[in-house]
């Protein structure tokens, strides 16, 4: 089904961390296949926002809509499968360790709701695939570099075919040539037609891989005109 409507937008919205206001009075849509960066400086919110889409924190003020989902009528129980709709990336890779690669991802996909063992098996050779990955089955975490750790995350997000990948400063613990290489993957998801939102320190990358900017700053949230 095609539609106009924006993977995320919000509308007016305030963004808490606890009881402190971090971001005021926040609007902007990002539209399936955009590719959008969100800057600013350590503290200026980024995160916040992030959760606040992920629902990790509540957005108390304003509206909201990620994936179909009203952020701002969102009960605990429809927690889940907004997080079906959307792949999340983080810095720190998260993976268990004590699992191969095939395993760290089977254990999503029963998570949410997969069971019949085939179709697991085979959706799972088409994220490794997509990510460069395809014979690391059953390698543990600890053999595969940190670059391959990394796609092996973006494998595991993308695992439900979300409308939109959300990720926390993905090549913040790589060098600079593994960066690349993993912007290059996000870049081959996003040209696929699934929205991408990076929030990031590494100024290098938006003049490698420009793309629309959102910045926070002051307690807001801008648009850099490029």
């Amino acid at each position: 089904m095609f539609t106009t409507e924006p993977v995320l937008e919000l509308e007016q919205a305030d963004i808490y961390q606890g009881t402190k206001l971090v971001l005021g009075d926040v609007s902007f849509q990002i539209h399936k296949g955009e590719f959008v960066y969100l800057i600013g400086r350590t503290g200026s919110g980024k995160s916040s926002l992030l959760k606040t889409m992920y629902a990790d924190l509540w957005l108390q003020h304003g509206r909201g809509r990620v994936a179909g989902f009203p952020l701002d009528q969102l009960k605990p129980r429809d927690v889940p499968f907004l997080r079906r709709k959307i792949g999340i990336v983080f810095q720190d890779f998260q993976l268990f360790f004590d699992r191969n690669v095939e395993e760290n991802l089977k254990f999503v996909l029963k998570a949410t709701g997969w069971t019949d063992k085939a179709k697991m098996t085979a959706r799972i050779s088409e994220v490794l695939m997509q990510v460069g990955l395809g014979t690391a089955h059953k390698r543990l975490p600890h053999q595969l570099s940190g670059g391959e750790q990394q796609r092996v995350v973006i494998a595991r997000a993308m695992l439900n075919e979300p409308m939109m990948l959300i990720a926390d400063e993905p090549t913040g613990n790589l060098d600079p040539g593994v960066s690349d290489q993993i912007m290059g993957v996000f870049k081959q998801i996003n040209n696929a037609g699934t929205a991408i939102l990076m929030a990031t320190h590494n100024y290098d990358l938006l003049n490698k891989f420009p793309g629309r900017t959102l910045r926070c700053q002051d307690g807001q949230v801008i648009e850099l005109k490029g």
